[in-house]
């Protein structure tokens, strides 16, 4: 569709806690959309946001199929509980919604494969919810990784979070709705990170986990070792119950190095590092960054794939789940997608 201040794309979002209200904010804000219904559980948050978004009453809903049968939209955003996700993407296809989702897109190998392949015949888009796809730091390194072409040959990667106290009395400790741990959320992030900035592609991981629970089901550490197809190999260290954000990933290749760093939920910095050790600062204009709503808009305006595709969304929940696997199995696990 055109999509214009005349014509705006009109949104409807399931999920009202802080990607629905955040990412929803940049949706009412910007002048090529209109969120038109919004849906929770939770009537105060319905009435709270609804108002913010100037929607009234009769297109705020507590039901997710009754917003998709009842509202005219082109578009939605999902920001509810992991395990969620996988069936409302797919049901907002089934009406002929293009979908903004939020990370990770499924808890699932298999149900991202049925979405990637039910997105490769289809009209409509789906965007998962990274965001380091849009920050130019991430960018940056992605070019020295595809224009011209360097194979990487050994990435260490971490980040640290106060996530179990962050968590405490809300879904994410609630495995039947997050789906897993500090992995599978904010370290979500990480993998996707590193794996769309290199293009590695992982086939096998070992992985360690520290759980929060005695069902070991919410891992509050957790540490991968992980082999690539073209021989290069990583590892990741994840920590959810440190003091503060912090995020560190470092790529190394034959000419060099590349590092991304950052502290809480600022864009990250990209230092280049030679083969006799000094190192370069590029300039970034952060300013120049689009944020995720006007991403999605553009895409859906220009025809073109999202930043950040269902392919992507794959890949991660793969090497995730075969890291939760090799956790418990203590052994080497191969990551299938």
């Amino acid at each position: 569709m055109a999509v214009s201040p005349s014509n705006p794309l009109r949104i409807g979002i399931v999920g009202l806690g802080y990607i629905g209200s955040f990412v929803g904010g940049q949706f009412h804000r910007h002048p090529d959309a209109s969120v038109e219904a919004v849906c929770d559980l939770d009537a105060e948050r319905r009435q709270h946001i609804g108002g913010r978004f100037d929607v009234d009453d009769t297109n705020q809903y507590d039901d997710y199929g009754d917003m998709l049968e009842a509202s005219t939209l082109d578009a939605v955003l999902i920001g509810t509980p992991h395990t969620l996700h996988a069936d409302q993407v797919s049901r907002a296809l089934d009406h002929g919604l293009h979908v903004y989702c939020d990370k990770p897109l499924t808890t699932d190998t298999e149900d991202a494969k049925q979405l990637l392949e039910r997105v490769e015949t289809s009209e409509e888009l789906v965007m998962v919810g990274y965001q380091r796809h849009l920050q130019t730091a991430f960018k940056q390194a992605r070019a020295r990784y595809h224009t011209p072409a360097l194979e990487p040959q050994w990435v260490t990667a971490s980040i640290t979070q106060p996530w179990i106290d962050d968590s405490v009395e809300t879904w994410r400790l609630e495995p039947a709705l997050s789906g897993g741990g500090f992995l599978s959320d904010t370290g979500s992030h990480v993998l996707d990170g590193v794996l769309w900035t290199t293009g590695l592609v992982p086939e096998a991981v070992r992985a360690s986990m520290d759980f929060h629970d005695e069902a070991a089901e919410i891992d509050r550490r957790a540490h991968l070792d992980v082999r690539f197809s073209n021989g290069a190999t990583g590892n990741f260290s994840f920590h959810g119950d440190a003091s503060a954000v912090r995020e560190h990933i470092h790529i190394w290749d034959d000419e060099g190095a590349v590092y991304l760093e950052g502290k809480e939920w600022r864009s990250r910095r990209v230092y280049e590092i030679d083969t006799d050790s000094s190192e370069h600062h590029p300039y970034i204009d952060h300013r120049a960054e689009p944020d995720r709503a006007a991403a999605f808009l553009e895409s859906v305006r220009e025809g073109t794939e999202p930043p950040a595709t269902v392919a992507d969304g794959l890949a991660v929940a793969a090497l995730t789940d075969a890291a939760y696997e090799s956790a418990r199995r203590d052994e080497w696990v191969q990551v299938d997608y």
